[in-house]
């Protein structure tokens, strides 16, 4: 998340912070001294930034979910580096859309998992381009939203598209508090990207926001009348997301291949019958990709994150009530029924078959989803998938958006988009044996910037069985619906 637009005026900046003065101060001293456990590996700025983050997410509970949601929600101005052009893609008339992905999750689907059907409803988006060589406080012109699209496109110079899905926890931000990460891939990449508001949970549970990403993509590909963009081909598009976006962006791409593995593998839209294929490739940076956040390193990697702890079942804390918590029907997690957390759609550290995936992109800090990154690129290495990794000494959940300052989260994007710009020229090319993106591992340290290759087949310390079986006893010890009629839920992740 870019930022979040609550504290507008110098008072209620001054009574957000007075509570939490002794933190500062404390924190200053004990990294002063070299007390801290990262004092060796962070300046004082990102140690204030880091705990700053995780008493604030350690306090979550006190605010209704609702409101934690529109303190992510408010729009801020769009200005500077940014061309920025607001679409609505509209819901195809047929129903294929919707059935395709219903067959797809029943396809996978075990005894006993259970979800709701979404309606198909028209998905927003936003068109994200370079605005070169203006001050960072020049306001937005006042052109249609076509116009804005227009001088988007006069700007861009690759074929790179981005479908880019925000974090968030499945139910925080949307594409304006990610307006300046995006900006910054499309710069880097010389392309345009398209920023989708997705339905946010917890009032639209899974799958509405993986039917929303789906709708996008294949409007890419279709598009209806009246659309800005003429059709993209799919050697053009780059799925890319962080946190939750990222694990919407790989379930994206476990549907298409379940699609693809189906015996009607086109699908009826705006009138036209299309085939689903794959992506140039899929580049993600701290994938959420265990909902039932069940690895070891949710625990051993602590001390460089800010996440919120996994919790017992005993340990669980309440959020107040509100008119989107709880749900009815009752549900024990934010994002889905609590017997889904396991099911490949979910969670895609559960999907076992990558074989014939795009190329795929993952960046961790040494934060508390790595071994699930880890396991899933191992995986779909081994399987004969190309895989590019990246792994940043030190660094917290997606450092790139929340500690943009540092060298390191340069570093991040400036790779983020060269794997875009990589699988879109590799799918360009003609000559087959020069197409394959070659798999590589990267490990960055956090101070001097030095780099050592890591065996991205060799990550697993964890095979799949024991992983599929530690997912399902975390997901055992979840409860089926809050604790109480009541008001009161799991401490969900961002």
């Amino acid at each position: 998340m870019d930022g979040v637009n609550d504290m507008q005026s110098p008072l209620k900046v001054l009574r957000f912070l007075f509570p939490r003065v002794p933190f500062l101060v404390k924190s200053t001293l004990w990294h002063s001294l070299g007390l801290s456990p990262t004092s060796n590996k962070w300046d004082l700025r990102t140690e204030l930034m880091v705990g700053f983050l995780r008493r604030i997410l350690a306090e979550e509970g006190r605010l209704s979910i609702s409101r934690m949601q529109v303190l992510t929600l408010q729009t801020p101005a769009i200005k500077g580096r940014m061309w920025i052009s607001k679409v609505i893609l509209p819901a195809p008339q047929e129903d294929d859309i919707r059935t395709t992905l219903i067959k797809a999750i029943d396809d996978l689907v075990e005894e006993g998992e259970k979800y709701t059907v979404p309606d198909i409803t028209p998905v927003e988006a936003e068109w994200t381009g370079d605005r070169a060589n203006v001050d960072p406080e020049r306001p937005r012109l006042d052109l249609s939203e076509a116009q804005h699209y227009e001088r988007l496109m006069a700007e861009v110079s690759s074929d790179v598209t981005i479908l880019y899905l925000h974090g968030g926890g499945f139910w925080l931000c949307d594409p304006s508090t990610h307006r300046t990460s995006v900006a910054e891939l499309a710069r880097l990449c010389h392309g345009r990207c398209l920023s989708v508001r997705y339905r946010l949970a917890p009032k639209y549970a899974f799958p509405s926001a993986l039917l929303d990403a789906f709708l996008v993509y294949l409007s890419l590909l279709c598009p209806s009348p009246n659309s800005f963009h003429t059709p993209v081909p799919a050697s053009q598009i780059v799925f890319a997301g962080d946190s939750a976006g990222g694990s919407l962006a790989l379930s994206l791409v476990q549907l298409i291949l379940q699609i693809q593995r189906s015996s009607s593998p086109t699908i009826r839209f705006h009138n036209q019958t299309i085939s689903v294929p794959l992506p140039a490739g899929v580049a993600t940076h701290s994938s959420w990709m265990d909902l039932t956040r069940c690895m070891p390193s949710s625990v051993t990697e602590a001390a460089y994150d800010y996440l919120p702890p996994p919790h017992e079942r005993g340990a669980i804390p309440a959020f107040p009530a509100c008119e989107i918590w709880p749900t009815d029907p009752l549900r024990g997690d934010i994002y889905c029924d609590t017997r889904m957390l396991c099911h490949p759609l979910v969670s895609s550290l559960a999907a076992l078959d990558w074989q014939g995936s795009c190329p795929l992109w993952f960046s961790y800090g040494q934060e508390m989803l790595l071994d699930e990154g880890r396991a899933v690129a191992t995986r779909a290495a081994k399987q004969g998938v190309s895989v590019v990794w990246d792994e940043w000494e030190a660094m917290p959940h997606c450092f790139a958006q929340v500690l943009r300052y540092l060298p390191a989260a340069q570093k991040c994007y400036t790779r983020w988009a060269g794997f875009c710009e990589q699988v879109v020229e590799k799918g360009r090319a003609k000559d087959m044996d020069t197409t394959k993106v070659q798999t590589k591992g990267t490990w960055h340290a956090v101070k001097t910037g030095a780099e050592k290759p890591m065996d991205v087949r060799n990550f697993g310390h964890l095979n799949d069985d024991e992983i599929i079986q530690r997912m399902k006893a975390a997901r055992a010890e979840r409860p089926l619906e809050p604790r109480s009629s009541a008001k009161s839920t799991i401490s969900p992740m961002l």
